[in-house]
């Protein structure tokens, strides 16, 4: 495991180069990164062949209402180096996040996130690339993939997990923690 001495997009390089090394190694197909404009996604296209990669963005409205912040262009580049894209709703977010706007408490799946936050929010947001991919029928279930997040914008944790539906979270399993930053 290869730790950075600080989090953030200063990581991204260095990170997808880890992650794809150890994939490689390991004979994983398929690498799920998260992107938010899109420039990390569109990186990791080029740099994590031959893997299979999807990139993961916040569903419209994430940020203000309406509005998605994928980049058009981005997202077409993307597409067009063959890579699949999906943007859904956060798997710790959406309806529970209303509930804690709304009444001011807290649900289960912030809950979940935070505890992952734990281990830094590349960690949590790798982790929950996974459950959107596993849901939107993108990540075969039956392999382990390699899932790559990051801490507020660029990429700085890899992660080597077994997969899980959101709904059978528990089941979902971290086999290896690639690379994070030291908290």
């Amino acid at each position: 495991m290869h730790l950075f001495e600080m989090a953030g997009e200063h990581n991204t390089q260095r990170t997808l180069e880890l992650g794809r090394a150890r994939a490689l190694e390991l004979g994983l197909r398929t690498a799920l990164v998260a992107t938010t404009s899109g420039a990390t996604g569109e990186l990791a296209v080029e740099r994590l062949r031959p893997l299979r990669v999807v990139v993961v963005g916040h569903a419209c409205g994430f940020a203000q209402k309406g509005a998605q912040e994928l980049d058009p262009a981005r997202a077409e580049r993307i597409r067009a180096a063959e890579a699949q894209l999906l943007t859904a709703t956060h798997a710790f977010g959406g309806v529970g996040r209303a509930v804690r706007r709304k009444l001011q408490t807290y649900q289960v799946d912030e809950i979940i996130a935070h505890t992952l936050r734990l281990f830094g929010q590349g960690t949590k947001v790798a982790v929950e690339i996974a459950l959107m991919a596993a849901d939107a029928g993108l990540l075969p279930m039956d392999q382990d993939a390699l899932a790559i997040g990051g801490t507020s914008t660029g990429a700085d944790t890899a992660l080597v997990l077994s997969p899980a539906h959101s709904q059978d979270l528990f089941s979902l399993k971290i086999q290896e923690i690639v690379c994070k930053p030291r908290l």
